[in-house]
């Protein structure tokens, strides 16, 4: 009887802590007030594709043309990942083997691709993942193929190789991407690629990259230093108060931002948040006589964060500190987004509204709230109308 009461009396006691976890957790969710929102197209899933650069910088574009001519489009990645792929493995080729090809990429491939091939709708080509009898993309049998494909031709022996291996790579992109349209008809007119891009309103000149890190000279451009850059585009080198600047006034002007950065750290949830933790504020916060932040397991970082909320402590970001973790490899490029708006949550902390490409996922149906500070410290790079620019800072840049 004493043991059933003490088993009863420790089940007890651990529900009520259940409870108030989650009352802690519910009481620090952000409650957000939109201060600035610019108009974004419809979500879409990337899946199981290492495609958030196509899809983020194509939702870009699709905001750009909804600014400036109100109409809305469905433009297709899959135009973009076809074109860019086959690019990709040319040069791979080119250099022997000794550079990477991967399913990565950066917002310069579907520029080059807008300026190179054009674009054309969606429903110009087949929806993802439907030619081998999946709902969305999954890439996992494709690149099975293309990987070992690109590298057998590659790092060939052979003193001379014939370009009849460019047509098994095409059958290939074509076989698990579709075979990217010669012509098409959009609501009754007749398009090539190259002319239904002419047609959407913009002007692919005005777009430039936006940086910021020490190792190169400000107000200067450079190509930044990562895998998936293999395109070699120049980014304006800014510092880091200034490229915020670039961001705020964007969003305020109307404008979206194509946004490419780190989203392993551990304030990036899976739940529609993203803050720059400062660890050690943060145990001090939760009353923790745990270990060091840093040998914590990511599951006990993850419910620190959760109970926290919008109370959780964060780091400043400086200069410094970025140049550092890019250089460290703790800043990496591994995820593109869309910032396309700014809010607050009830203790005036300021978010950007950002669109990612998973679908409706999340507390927030596919947006992801993501501090200033956390963009500020993990931003790798951007892509930006250059009207967008506060003009003191175009002048520096020279554009």
């Amino acid at each position: 009887m004493k043991k059933t009461l003490l088993l009863a009396l420790g089940a007890m006691m651990t529900l009520c802590a259940n409870a108030e976890e989650k009352d802690s957790v519910q009481s620090n969710k952000p409650v957000f007030t939109i201060i600035k929102e610019n108009p974004i197209t419809s979500m879409k899933d990337q899946n199981r594709s290492g495609t958030c650069w196509d899809y983020s910088t194509i939702s870009f574009f699709e905001s750009e043309i909804l600014k400036a001519t109100g109409k809305t489009y469905d433009l297709c990645e899959s135009f973009v990942a076809n074109k860019t792929y086959m690019e990709r493995a040319i040069q791979v080729v080119r250099y022997h083997g000794d550079c990477q090809f991967a399913q990565g990429g950066s917002a310069e491939d579907v520029l080059a691709t807008l300026k190179n091939h054009g674009i054309c709708p969606e429903d110009a080509m087949p929806f993802p993942g439907s030619l081998y009898g999946d709902s969305l993309n999954n890439f996992n049998e494709f690149f099975s193929l293309l990987e070992p494909y690109v590298a057998a031709i590659s790092k060939s022996s052979a003193k001379k190789i014939s370009n009849q291996w460019k047509v098994g790579l095409q059958g290939i992109l074509d076989a698990y991407l579709g075979e990217c349209p010669k012509e098409f008809v959009y609501e009754g007119k007749k398009y090539t690629p190259k002319s239904f891009m002419a047609s959407l309103g913009i002007n692919l000149d005005d777009y430039v990259s936006i940086t910021s890190y020490t190792h190169h000279p400000f107000y200067t451009a450079f190509a930044v230093e990562v895998q998936d850059n293999w395109r070699f585009p120049l980014s304006y080198n800014l510092p880091m108060d200034e490229m915020m600047r670039v961001i705020d006034n964007a969003v305020e002007q109307g404008y979206t931002v194509a946004w490419g950065g780190d989203v392993s750290e551990d304030g990036f949830t899976r739940q529609g948040l993203a803050y720059a933790v400062d660890g050690k504020a943060a145990q001090s916060l939760r009353g923790s006589d745990m270990a060091r932040w840093l040998k914590l397991a990511a599951s006990k970082k993850r419910d620190i964060i959760d109970s926290l909320g919008c109370n959780v402590p964060e780091i400043v970001p400086t200069q410094e500190m970025r140049q550092e973790r890019f250089d460290n490899w703790e800043l990496t490029d591994d995820h593109g987004m869309l910032i396309y708006g700014v809010a607050k949550d009830q203790n005036g902390k300021e978010y950007y509204m950002v669109k990612n490409s998973w679908g409706e996922t999340g507390d927030y149906k596919g947006v992801w709230y993501m501090t200033k500070a956390f963009i500020a410290a993990n931003t790798m790079d951007f892509l930006i109308n250059k009207n967008a620019i506060p003009k003191d800072i175009r002048k520096k840049l020279g554009i």
